[in-house]
């Protein structure tokens, strides 16, 4: 396998760890990405653009990278707190009156971002025409009734996330999301992240496709059978983790170009590991002389928990901040003060305050992973390594 790009002295085992990935756990193309004090440190990609082509990963290829938009996603509302636009503890029907039908009238903005809003699933999943139309989207929503009382619980909103924060968000800038992450995030940062792909930069992304679940028996990897109920939860039609990751029926293509093109933050969003890891740098500091993104009051709200223990969707415990996903069992970041998300089947992104590093990681190859990705957590432990020998 012909391994592309730069590693710095101390990373090398990040290298060596890319590599098995495709030697031992059938990765078909990828990236990794890794900034520390805002230094880029590891670039690397191999394999080929598309899971089942020929055509080889570039050094500007990109992929749809599913929940890990989630991550990039939940910067907006943080950063509107920054700037005095959005208050975390109004109710979300301030800034959204069609929002407070159904039971939602107290729903908070905190609570929407902490998956404890209720509404995890629709009533009436959307055909793909209705899900990438805001305004019938956004208003199924808005008229959902909760399937628990908001705020007493939690629950991973893993499609309805998209709607939630779209209508908030233009409803506080009168701009779609997708177009405010390009102007304030993207552009400023010259990342190579979209939500909502342009028609221009389309010949840049990949075709993702399942690959075959392979894991070395001395790897290291978390080795964890799922519990019986999760497995139940994933067969039942009428389970809420069935309906809310059916909340689109029937489930879209996401190699179609009206998908990768919609205004998804929760689960379309296209970037380079590149990016992914320079926006979450970003985040802690100044990179290259852009901007830094979070106020030090912002990344402490980043990395603070707002949920924790048994997920009412995904049946396990899981921990979130305002948007993001934290550091724990369920969802393995490098420590505990790590923030990010991951996106179902691969790919990572996430930043660590402790050791001022960011990660990106993306991939071409879907596993049926959810939260965890051996690969993503064999790179994981590469980068964990490489600072234990003092990098």
């Amino acid at each position: 396998m012909d391994v592309r790009g730069t590693v710095a002295a101390g990373f090398e085992p990040v290298r060596d760890a890319f590599l098995r990935n495709f030697e031992q756990r059938g990765e078909r193309g990828a990236a990794v990405a890794v900034y520390r004090d805002g230094v880029k440190v590891v670039d690397l990609w191999a394999g080929t653009r598309d899971v089942d082509g020929e055509t080889p990963w570039a050094i500007d290829t990109a992929q749809v990278v599913r929940s890990a938009t989630k991550g990039v996603a939940a910067a907006v509302p943080l950063l509107l707190h920054q700037r005095g636009q959005l208050d975390l503890d109004a109710p979300v029907g301030t800034y959204w009156p069609e929002f407070k039908a159904a039971g939602k009238e107290r729903v908070s903005v905190r609570q929407l971002l902490a998956h404890r809003a209720g509404v995890p699933v629709l009533d009436r999943p959307l055909t793909l025409a209705e899900a990438i139309d805001p305004a019938t989207a956004q208003a199924a929503i808005a008229a959902q009734a909760p399937v628990w009382e908001p705020g007493t619980a939690h629950g991973y909103h893993a499609h309805t996330f998209s709607w939630l924060l779209s209508g908030l968000v233009h409803r506080v800038t009168g701009r779609t999301i997708g177009r405010w992450v390009a102007e304030e995030i993207a552009r400023p940062l010259g990342l190579d992240l979209w939500i909502g792909l342009p028609a221009d930069d389309a010949a840049r992304v990949g075709r993702l496709g399942p690959v075959e679940e392979r894991e070395p028996a001395d790897s290291g990897a978390l080795k964890l059978r799922p519990k019986r109920s999760v497995t139940e939860a994933y067969r039942n039609p009428d389970s809420l983790t069935r309906r809310a990751f059916g909340a689109i029926d029937p489930k879209p293509d996401e190699n179609d170009a009206a998908y990768r093109a919609a205004e998804l933050p929760g689960s379309a969003g296209v970037s380079t590991a590149r990016a992914l890891a320079r926006f979450y740098a970003s985040t802690l500091g100044p990179v290259d002389g852009g901007p830094r993104l979070f106020a030090p009051a912002t990344l402490t709200l980043a990395r603070t928990e707002e949920s924790a223990g048994p997920d009412r969707v995904l049946m396990v415990g899981t921990r979130f901040g305002l948007g993001h996903m934290l550091h724990g069992p369920a969802s393995p970041l490098l420590g505990p003060t790590s923030f990010g998300h991951p996106g179902r089947g691969g790919s990572l992104g996430f930043a660590d305050p402790e050791s001022s590093l960011a990660f990106g990681y993306v991939t071409n190859g879907m596993r049926k992973t959810v939260t965890a990705d051996p690969r993503a957590q064999s790179l994981v432990r590469a980068v964990r390594a490489a600072l234990d020998q003092g990098a």
